[in-house]
């Protein structure tokens, strides 16, 4: 596992210096990093079904359920 939390900390600290404009703190983990940079970009709203490209007929939703027997 160690490949893949070598990636996840490269990528934390590559968000961190396109985020910041500056190299990332020294001790912080990973995790730390990612959660100072989400909060500091505050809350946004999400709403992936009202962009403009997306419409109704490129919409599949799931079909309801058979009852069990």
């Amino acid at each position: 596992m160690a490949g893949r939390e070598d990636r996840v900390a490269e990528e934390a600290e590559a968000l961190w210096r396109a985020v910041f404009g500056e190299p990332p703190p020294a001790r912080a983990d990973p995790s730390t990093l990612l959660d100072v940079i989400l909060h500091s970009l505050g809350e946004r709203r999400y709403e992936r079904l009202a962009r403009p490209h997306l419409n109704d007929a490129g919409l599949t939703w799931p079909r309801p359920s058979l009852p069990h027997r």
